[in-house]
């Protein structure tokens, strides 16, 4: 079944305002402040203006949220050092981004008591977790009964960010309401393209979808049933590939949009 249509945008003035984080990386002998373009078409697509934040210190992160509607944590080759949740680093091959880590890791529960509206998505998916007091598995690949959810890193980014696996939605949550015209009898097929996972969910989050080993694949704040919860979701695969081709990608990040529109009318309405 097709998505549902597009809501018309709101003239640019009235459009929230969705926070996206950068992430660090050398090119040359340089440091730079790099956001993946397409979270940036995300946020877009979900009729939203994009402000990518390169970095902050404790003291600016009130000061950007007073900016904001909205946040959308991305994804990103580096993963969250495993020093936040009481492990070494398992492989040393791997990139870290301990800027990011530094101001995201104390963003998120400032985002959290704002009731503001949260999505997060893979590497975002797990700095949430790992905010709020959860851990990581650091190779789910190495883990007894899990699967490999790392794609094939010889094939193209075609084949490496295409359907890879199906997951389960949990019955009478927040992506069943969300994907009720479209998750065929209580699944929706993912990509899969991460080393890393869940390992132990922070407390006041509740699972969302599972993969077919049973690794968390998103995940809400438990009362999110609560209207002045705010919209919070986060998943472990990528909405964000592709999203205009996928109905799914589509009905969630509409529904983002459409909770950042609200937050924007409560917290600034027209007349102010």
């Amino acid at each position: 079944m097709s998505p549902s249509p597009a809501p018309q945008a709101p003239p640019a003035s009235r459009q929230p305002i969705v926070l996206v984080p950068a992430c660090n990386r050398m090119i040359g002998a340089h440091p730079f402040h790099v956001a993946g373009q397409k979270y940036v078409d995300a946020v877009r697509l979900a009729g939203a203006l994009p402000l990518v934040v390169p970095s902050a210190t404790p003291e600016q992160l009130d000061a950007l949220l007073d900016l904001a509607d909205g946040v959308l944590l991305t994804g990103s080759p580096s993963n969250v050092h495993p020093s936040h949740f009481g492990e070494t680093v398992h492989d040393p091959s791997l990139p870290l981004d301990p800027v990011r880590d530094d101001w995201t890791l104390p963003l998120i529960p400032k985002v959290l008591a704002r009731h503001m509206p949260l999505f997060a998505i893979c590497r975002g998916f797990q700095e949430v977790n790992v905010a709020l007091g959860g851990s990581l598995h650091q190779a789910v690949q190495e883990v007894p009964g899990q699967h490999d959810h790392r794609a094939p890193a010889d094939a193209s980014v075609d084949v490496q960010y295409g359907p890879s696996h199906r997951v389960r939605v949990t019955a009478g949550g927040l992506l069943e309401r969300l994907l009720v015209d479209l998750a065929e009898g209580g699944d929706i097929t993912v990509n899969s393209v991460h080393g890393q996972g869940v390992k132990r969910l922070a407390d006041g989050l509740r699972v969302e979808a599972r993969a077919p080993d049973g690794l968390i694949e998103a995940y809400t704040l438990e009362d999110s049933a609560d209207a002045h919860a705010g919209f919070v979701l986060g998943v472990q695969w990528h909405p964000e590939w592709r999203a205009a081709d996928n109905p799914v990608s589509i009905q969630l990040l509409q529904a983002f949009g459409a909770a950042c529109q609200d937050y924007r009318d409560l917290h600034r309405p027209p007349n102010r």
